[in-house]
């Protein structure tokens, strides 16, 4: 039967729309001898996928994890492949200064357009498709606010155009009081992305162990032993903790926290806006509202934010937060229909800084890195650390690399 046509009683409650998709397939299995490598990856989601693709190119990679691959953050994602950061440059820039905030802005938007290189050169079949992005006023920040974003944008040598409540309406239909309407953003399909980069990684000779817990790592002067729960130490010249919003044990994470989050998808082939086809949509609201549509035609709709670890993992919450997201998306389009059929929920991190943290180990002789990737950006974000944390390896350190130290 199609999937689509199930029918209300059989909805998927609690399980993620991805997780039901087809090419999921990873090469994997379990580790039943000593391993030595030049890099070991904990984590086997989208962070670790692209860090695995990245230095498989040229290095000797194993990848382990304790859950089967895919299973924890990223099958989770809603993947608006954004370069936007949730926090708008002109709030970063009073965290950071005006040209650091400029400069994560720039690099965030050179991160998606990488990572349509990447896809396109390794032919990942992933529904990677280009959208612009629609961020529209709300209790957070306001018209005002968004007007001075715009302009700081341009000052960056970002491209977007600032919309007043008149233009908001008569382009897209939507009553607020102002928006930012920004090209270069992008959907995806994120657990076939990150299971077609780990292909492409075994295909160039990464293993893939699964399921393995690492017990402790132990470097010295010449590498890393990471002691594992298979009985088999791995041995490696450099390790990579790429454990999403999980924090690795002896990680530093200053002004760090998890919180909870949860999103919902209607049947295929929604009657929507034909906008909407073509953009990414997301408020400067607290809790927020984001929604775009998939590449069979479903509306994916998800926010509502709160400052919990584990709230996400309570049903009944789930079926609270899939009604007041379902009550606010029929305030922003009343003409939508929305029946749901799959909803779920997840963890994500937030920093101090509103920017991930990517860089080696505080006492670990610079031969342990962390990818701990805080803020809603979690894919872009992979693909910046994939680039920083190779370059370091290399011996060619990453010019923004300062960005995201803690």
């Amino acid at each position: 039967m199609d999937k689509g046509a199930t029918r209300k009683r059989d909805l998927r409650t609690g399980r993620s729309l991805w997780a039901d998709g087809p090419g999921l397939g990873v090469p994997i299995k379990p580790l039943t001898a000593p391993v030595a490598v030049d890099v070991a990856i904990v984590g086997a989601g989208i962070s670790g996928a692209f860090m695995a693709r990245e230095l498989s190119r040229d290095h000797s990679v194993v990848v382990l994890d304790r859950r089967p691959p895919l299973m924890g953050s990223t099958i989770a994602s809603t993947a608006l492949l954004q370069w936007e950061i949730d926090l708008p440059l002109t709030e970063l820039a009073k965290r950071i200064g005006g040209r650091d905030a400029a400069r994560a802005y720039r690099r965030s938007f050179a991160a998606v357009q990488a990572l349509k290189t990447i896809v396109e050169r390794d032919r990942i079949v992933c529904g990677l498709k280009d959208r612009q992005s629609l961020y529209l006023a709300g209790n957070a920040h306001g018209h005002r606010a968004l007007e001075a974003e715009a302009e700081a944008r341009r000052a960056a040598g970002l491209e977007g155009d600032y919309l007043s409540a008149a233009a908001l309406r008569d382009r897209f239909g939507l009553e607020r009081t102002g928006a930012i309407v920004s090209p270069g953003s992008a959907v995806a399909d994120p657990a076939r992305l990150a299971a077609g980069l780990l292909r492409r990684a075994a295909a160039d000779g990464a293993l893939i162990h699964s399921p393995v817990e690492v017990l402790e790592t132990l470097p010295d002067p010449e590498g890393v032993t990471l002691v594992t729960d298979a009985g088999h130490p791995v041995r490696a010249k450099q390790v990579v903790f790429c454990c999403g919003y999980e924090f690795p044990k002896g990680v530093p994470t200053p002004g760090a926290k998890v919180v909870s989050t949860w999103a919902m998808a209607s049947r295929p082939r929604q009657r929507c806006p034909a906008w909407l086809r073509e953009t990414l949509v997301w408020e400067a609201s607290d809790p927020y509202l984001y929604l775009r549509m998939a590449r069979d035609g479903r509306l994916i709709v998800g926010g509502e934010d709160e400052p919990s670890p584990t709230l996400h993992a309570s049903p009944e919450r789930l079926k609270v937060k899939c009604r007041t997201l379902q009550r606010k998306l029929k305030t922003l389009l009343p003409t939508v229909e929305f029946e749901v059929d799959y909803a779920w929920a997840g963890a994500f991190g937030e920093s101090a800084t509103g920017l991930p943290q990517i860089g080696p180990i505080e006492g670990m002789q610079d031969r342990v890195h962390a990818v701990m990737g805080f803020g809603g950006n979690g894919i872009t974000y992979s693909v910046i650390a994939s680039q920083v944390v190779s370059a370091t390896i290399r011996g060619r350190p990453d010019p923004d690399a300062d960005l995201y130290r803690a």
